[in-house]
């Protein structure tokens, strides 16, 4: 009997992944799950995936596509004067007023890294994909500081089930950016010297104060 040539096989097996755990969690994926989900041969789903770390990991990297995606493809950070904090608000408020169970899909395989080691450089990458398209318009310090912020944030919208405040999250990150402008000018002052110290005025309140 001829082998059917299906080059989308292990793209559906990996979509049929995402729906069972979308579905009943992590705790309910298995090869066989996944393989009668996809409409597959169990073989097919050992074939492209030797191990559930390694579906998961492919599953993981697709979800977290998401949020870093719509920030990459933002044209507003782009611009000189973007409200970097206000625009980054927006992005999560549309993001989490979206399909939730995709949001709810993303943190389960973001999380399940705690007791997946195999996961963790692929949770990593959500972090570092959104840090580095936040970099030029802070530096990366900063930038991991504003992901760290909105992850909390969605944390905490998700696990309560509270609605999302998007002028809160856009005070608080402004916050945050405010606070890394005001200390890189006072070591810009102090890497001066004493002299400028002297001469210098009152610290900026930051690039989004008001």
């Amino acid at each position: 009997m001829t082998r059917r040539y299906d080059p989308e096989r292990r793209q559906r097996i990996i979509d049929a992944a995402i729906r069972v755990v979308g579905r009943g969690g992590i705790a309910g994926l298995s090869h066989r799950t996944v393989a009668t989900e996809a409409d597959v041969p169990l073989g097919s789903t050992t074939y492209h995936f030797a191990s559930l770390d390694e579906l998961l990991i492919a599953a993981l990297r697709q979800a977290n596509e998401g949020f870093a995606a719509a920030v990459r493809e933002s044209g507003a950070f782009a611009a000189p004067g973007c409200d970097v904090a206000g625009e980054l608000a927006r992005l999560t408020g549309e993001w989490l007023a979206g399909d939730r169970t995709g949001v709810e899909l993303e943190y389960e395989l973001y999380l399940a890294a705690l007791r997946r080691p195999a996961l963790r450089p692929v949770a990593a990458e959500w972090c570092s994909g959104v840090t580095e398209a936040l970099a030029p318009r802070t530096d990366p310090v900063t930038a991991r500081a504003l992901v760290a912020l909105l992850d909390g944030i969605c944390l905490q919208v998700l696990l309560t089930g509270s609605v999302y405040d998007e002028a809160y999250a856009r005070e608080m990150l402004a916050r945050v950016m405010a606070g890394a402008d005001a200390g890189a000018g006072a070591q810009a002052r102090a890497d001066a010297g004493p002299g400028a110290r002297a001469g210098a005025g009152p610290a900026s309140g930051g690039r989004l104060a008001g």
